[in-house]
């Protein structure tokens, strides 16, 4: 299993951004990262620079997103979706994109239940449990 860098993850979405503004070729997962990077223009500057990007921290405590995590998590999802795996998660997030009528709002509430489910996977030492994460995209879908 690949498992890339923070470095190779910055990389990665600077170099889709830059391939999208210059309208070179992209490859199908680069298309869907472009799709994400121009559903979020606020983060637009973090990408054009890849040197900054490289060295910039994103912690909690200064109140800023990481775009790069919130975009892997987009990418992330969209993948799962595409393969339908876990098995549900395709279902599920389309209930929640049909009740919220935003496919990105939909996302943005699975990516709380996947935060979760990847928080508690560390906590306790376990495989992610890919069946609490739909139950929890799930209930995302029939709150209001």
């Amino acid at each position: 299993m690949f498992t890339p860098s923070q470095a190779d993850v910055r990389r990665f979405f600077c170099s889709v951004y830059a391939k999208a503004l210059t309208r070179q070729p992209l490859e199908a997962i680069e298309t869907i990262a472009s799709q994400w990077i121009d559903e979020h223009p606020e983060w637009h500057a973090d990408f054009q620079n890849m040197e900054a990007a490289l060295e910039k921290a994103y912690g909690v405590d200064d109140g800023h997103t990481n775009p790069f995590l919130h975009l892997s998590m987009h990418l992330s999802i969209s993948e799962q979706c595409s393969i339908d795996q876990p098995r549900g998660i395709r279902q599920a997030v389309e209930l929640l994109t049909a009740r919220r009528n935003s496919l990105h709002d939909a996302h943005h509430e699975a990516m709380e239940c996947l935060g979760r489910m990847v928080w508690e996977s560390q906590r306790s030492g376990r495989q992610p449990d890919g069946a609490a994460y739909i139950e929890c995209v799930q209930r995302q879908a029939t709150r209001d």
